[in-house]
């Protein structure tokens, strides 16, 4: 899929509540400290991934801090797999961008959106599918990242799957 733009200043903050996390990744001088930031900024994110229910088994993530790129690379299941990872690892604040290197079986890849003020699942399904009853597709598609169809945030990344 290749690279894929997220708003770094949107997300989940995994790093806030590890400020040497935050530090180094803000100013990454120090190679050592930056080095060690961005292993564990790719910890979390593996983490947080592994919180959403989605298996990393065999997928190497990596952080670069400076650019604030995460790179995520190995074989997944299924596209709807990879395309969940790849907006758990965008949806995190301090994240402008995730370099997908994963392979998996061919499928019709999906398309993103970036939410801005005043959108609905429905106003989105509206303009992608031309039939704004078909929002429960988009949002069992971000699920377990969106946990009511209601709580979309400007700037958040949502996965627009193929029209079923």
């Amino acid at each position: 899929m290749g690279m894929i733009s997220f708003i770094k200043e949107a997300g989940q903050k995994l790093f806030g509540n590890k400020p040497e996390i935050a530090a180094a990744v803000a100013e990454p001088s120090n190679q050592e400290k930056a080095a060690a930031a961005n292993t564990a900024a790719a910890d979390a994110i593996g983490t947080y991934i592994q919180a959403q229910g989605l298996s990393t088994d065999g997928l190497t993530i990596s952080f670069n801090g400076a650019d604030q790129i995460v790179t995520v690379a190995g074989a997944v299941a299924d596209m709807e797999t990879r395309e969940k990872i790849v907006v758990c690892c965008g949806n995190v604040h301090g994240v402008a961008g995730v370099a997908d290197e994963m392979t998996c079986p061919e499928v019709p890849e999906c398309t993103y959106h970036t939410v801005v003020s005043g959108d609905t699942l429905s106003a989105v399904a509206k303009k992608v599918y031309g039939n704004a009853n078909l929002y429960p597709q988009i949002f069992e598609a971000n699920k377990p990242m969106l946990s009511s169809p209601d709580k979309i945030y400007p700037g958040q990344v949502l996965r627009i799957p193929a029209q079923a």
